[in-house]
């Protein structure tokens, strides 16, 4: 425990952390006046694991039940105290040259996504059951951030909100020719963005994705929507993709792309973009210098992924041929949909320990509560970027989105979310 005391000395300044160690010693951090949030370690070698390596050691403790969050605390109330502690943080002794380079290095050779690494990775992540991901989503599934006109709007709300302000900016409408357009969605997820474009729009979409549950249950819900011969999603990559399109959306796949790989991924949807054409790209950003994954998130969450700077990115659209027509950087609303999807989680332990086990859910627990605070108090943002082949293929103020999101948004009434909604798909 030594080390890990040490440490905490040094790292806790404001509110106050009391830990239990396996042998009954309690240790006291912080602010004397302050609040206790309170945590118990299970046994000799915990203390040690996590101050070995704490952005691994922490999760993985947390994981494991050798690290407990005594109520009525949990552990987003533990990842909201140790991000708070800034001033300390920045006090204290940055890594060396050549642990930071280290650190780099595996983390770039981690991004070496090839056909077949990219499958495995997704697979990875998004291989968990469609029960699962309905526990916690809106209703249609929209596994992105969500965006929130209002803080006090429901997830549900901001997810159709979401869904408009993504249309307006791809200006989306019949060919001049009176032909529906033709959308390539990137990613695809579990179907709901490109049903969205077909509804409204009447566009015939593809959507690709290297996971076999969401494309299956993706065109389980266009059959169902008879909407079957307009929108299809296939199980491949974005790179094998062939033909023309009107207009390309990538929502959320960007950050599985791996920085060494970005000039490959627009250079390949730029040739397959029409002249006259737009896409999207809505990723999650980083509001710093390029940088690297770290290790817990590469390990358990996203292997291979990648959160992008906004240089880096627009570098290589650049060097690809790519002319930016418009972007937007989105503060704080994954921040919101992270906290509501960490609260349905919560409130569907027993379902998800189920489905899976506990180290799961408090995998799960961990990943949503330091997602979200890494968006609410760290770096992290949204983009969206909005690119063109030439740049009369958009108005020449943005005017337009701001007035079709609206329009857009007025048309759905958003669904309501309800408890007992969840349980019962998961035990089907």
């Amino acid at each position: 425990m030594w080390l890990l005391d040490k440490m905490l000395r040094k790292l806790v300044r404001k509110g106050r952390l009391v830990i239990t160690d396996h042998d009954g010693k309690v240790y006291d951090y912080g602010e004397a006046a302050a609040t206790p949030l309170r945590l118990r370690l299970t046994d000799r070698g915990a203390a040690l694991h996590i101050a070995r390596d704490p952005r691994v050691g922490a999760g993985e403790a947390y994981m494991d039940g050798r690290m407990l969050v005594e109520p009525p605390h949990d552990i987003r109330d533990l990842v909201l105290l140790v991000m708070s502690q800034k001033e300390a943080q920045s006090a204290a002794r940055p890594p060396s040259p050549l642990l930071r380079f280290a650190e780099k290095a595996v983390s770039r050779l981690d991004q070496w996504n090839d056909r077949r690494r990219s499958s495995r990775n997704v697979v990875r992540h998004y291989g968990l059951t469609r029960q699962f991901y309905e526990l916690f989503l809106d209703e249609d599934r929209q596994y992105s951030m969500a965006y929130y006109r209002d803080p006090a709007n429901t997830l549900e709300r901001a997810q159709v909100d979401k869904k408009a302000l993504i249309a307006a900016k791809l200006r989306l409408g019949p060919k001049p020719d009176g032909n529906p357009m033709r959308v390539l969605d990137i990613g695809g997820g579990w179907g709901g963005m490109a049903l969205y474009l077909n509804r409204h729009f009447g566009c015939e979409v593809l959507g690709v994705s290297l996971a076999p549950d969401q494309v299956a249950f993706a065109n389980e819900r266009a059959e169902a929507a008879g909407v079957a011969d307009k929108v299809q999603f296939r199980l491949t990559d974005y790179r094998d993709v062939t033909g023309s399109f009107d207009r390309i959306l990538s929502v959320g796949m960007f950050e599985h792309v791996g920085a060494l790989n970005f000039d490959e991924f627009f250079a390949k949807t730029r040739s397959l973009l029409a002249d006259d054409g737009i896409m999207l790209t809505h990723t999650i950003g980083r509001q710093t210098p390029p940088g690297s994954t770290d290790k817990w998130t590469r390990k358990y969450i996203f292997p291979g992924g990648y959160i992008p700077a906004m240089s880096e990115t627009v570098a290589a659209m650049e060097r690809t041929g790519w002319e930016v027509s418009d972007i937007e950087v989105l503060r704080y609303h994954y921040a919101c949909t992270l906290a509501e999807w960490y609260n349905r989680t919560v409130q569907h332990e027993a379902e998800i320990t189920a489905l899976y086990d506990a180290r799961l859910y408090r995998m799960w627990q961990f990943y949503l509560a330091g997602a979200e605070q890494s968006f609410r108090h760290g770096p992290m943002v949204n983009f969206h970027i909005q690119s063109v082949r030439s740049r009369d293929a958009v108005p020449m103020t943005r005017d337009y989105i701001t007035a079709e999101a609206a329009r857009l948004s007025a048309l759905d009434r958003a669904p309501e979310w309800h408890l007992s909604r969840a349980p019962r798909a998961a035990a089907e």
